[in-house]
């Protein structure tokens, strides 16, 4: 089973300093930076410290890992946030999880005594109520279905139509916004009854940089996603 992790930064220089040295890069076949255009340098540190870098050419999270497909080479993508609310050395038992055999393992905030240092209480009850739904509309047991720290394998992203632009055009139109692709990627997996499985980790605040959310604009749109999931086959 070969794995490529997926670093999407977007002027995460200060966060990329302090948590890529603490991935080893034999636990991984392959590590993609995607950088969004930043301006802080965080694209040319990773360069001048080996990482192959992809720069996007459309913004939006989403369309950092759809353009990164072509050079994806493993057979399982782990997504991974540089900005230290990922935990580096939960790579290797991540990876251990789906060597059972599982299409997708999350690094739940929520499972056992992890927790979230970086919530407030917005995005907390946000979290519980998307993935309460989910478990709700489609008989999930997810404790996470929200977080960018996952690993699944890479044919889901098509067998789900994750990649393709009509499955986010209409809520993107319609409040205004660009999305990404967790949400709607673990309705679908929930729906298609999928072996799917969480391991607990923490999540520590950011280091540096600032906060993307658009929590009014994010949550309508993903709400709306979750809805949408019932009518898709």
């Amino acid at each position: 089973m070969k794995t490529t992790l997926l670093v999407p930064a977007l002027n995460e220089i200060e966060g990329m300093k302090a948590i890529m040295p603490k991935i080893k890069k034999e636990w991984c076949d392959q590590i993609i930076v995607i950088d969004g255009g930043s301006t802080d340098g965080t694209a040319e540190w990773a360069r001048e410290n080996g990482y192959f870098v992809f720069v996007q050419k459309r913004k939006g999270l989403r369309h950092a890992f759809d353009e990164a497909l072509p050079y994806i080479k493993g057979d399982v993508v782990i997504t991974f946030s540089p900005d230290g609310n990922s935990i580096p050395e939960l790579i290797p038992p991540l990876i251990e999880k789906m060597k059972e055999g599982h299409d997708m393992v999350i690094v739940s905030r929520y499972l056992e005594r992890a927790k979230s240092d970086d919530d407030d209480a917005i995005t907390g009850f946000g979290n519980w109520f998307f993935t309460k739904t989910m478990n709700v509309l489609f008989g999930s047991n997810y404790t996470d279905a929200m977080v960018m720290f996952r690993a699944y394998k890479t044919n889901l992203i098509y067998d789900l139509d994750i990649h393709k632009d009509e499955t986010y055009n209409f809520v993107e139109k319609l409040f205004f916004t660009k999305v990404g692709w967790e949400p709607v990627l673990s309705a679908r997996a929930a729906k298609r009854e999928l072996k799917l499985a969480e391991i607990p980790g923490d999540e520590p605040p950011r280091l540096g940089g600032v906060r993307k959310l658009q929590i009014i604009r994010w949550g309508a749109a993903y709400l709306t996603q979750i809805i949408q999931t019932l009518f898709w086959k």
